[in-house]
């Protein structure tokens, strides 16, 4: 978890140092939610690259054990409602992982649209209740067959968009913890996160002194992290 405020509080105070622009709460709104989606989905492309650099790894830098611990917290189990064969998946959803029947070690068989067309028509390989299995409708529901329910499955959930809310005092935005929504990132992507921001605000807020300079703060800190 990274506070939202403290993560504002820095791409404001760096836009100010470089005298670049202003973001508004608006803007940074609208940035965050794009800088931490960038962030959270380079987790699975370093998670595919990882092994290239286990050579590197020592006792308390094993990028596959970093990676794990980044990704964890996305990892959730949740049930699968169900209506005339049809699941509902989990809001949120990023990747599904197992489908199964809830409370046992019945594992649901994913199959393709045209190869459960196929199965249904055999009497040796035809989805049973203890033999089931689905295949994918959509990004939000599955098909079952044979058409039964309690159903969970293994997940990973996307991050929450994050929010920087705030009350209007004297014509001034001021922080409002109460209802504000914190990025759900590691820890260690903060700075990452600030510079992202700050790249991102010269692309979809056309400000491109900021994105200059957060584009050049990402590329130190990636040379930073090679060497």
């Amino acid at each position: 978890m990274i506070p939202i405020d403290n993560v504002y509080q820095q791409v404001l105070a760096l836009a100010n140092k470089e005298q670049r622009g202003y973001i508004t709460p608006q803007e940074f709104n609208l940035l965050a939610a794009r800088a931490q989606m960038s962030i959270f989905e380079q987790y699975f492309y370093d998670q595919n690259q990882a092994d290239r650099n286990l050579k590197n790894s020592t006792e308390y830098s094993n990028p596959d054990e970093m990676l794990d611990e980044k990704i964890s917290v996305f990892k959730k189990v949740g049930l699968i409602s169900t209506s005339a064969g049809v699941g509902t998946l989990p809001p949120l959803l990023y990747r599904l992982g197992m489908v199964y029947r809830t409370n046992t070690e019945i594992e649901l068989e994913q199959l393709t649209e045209e190869e459960m067309l196929y199965v249904r028509k055999s009497p040796l390989v035809k989805p049973s209740a203890i033999f089931p299995a689905y295949y994918r409708m959509n990004h939000t529901q599955i098909r079952l067959y044979p058409n039964i329910g309690g159903i969970s499955c293994n997940y990973i959930k996307k991050p929450t968009r994050p929010e920087w809310a705030y009350v209007v005092v004297n014509e001034k935005a001021l922080y409002n913890a109460t209802i504000s929504v914190s990025f759900e990132l590691h820890p260690s992507d903060e700075s990452e996160l600030v510079y992202k921001i700050l790249s991102l605000a010269g692309i979809v807020i056309a400000k491109p002194g900021l994105g200059t300079y957060g584009d050049q703060q990402i590329t130190s800190q990636i040379t930073q992290e090679k060497q």
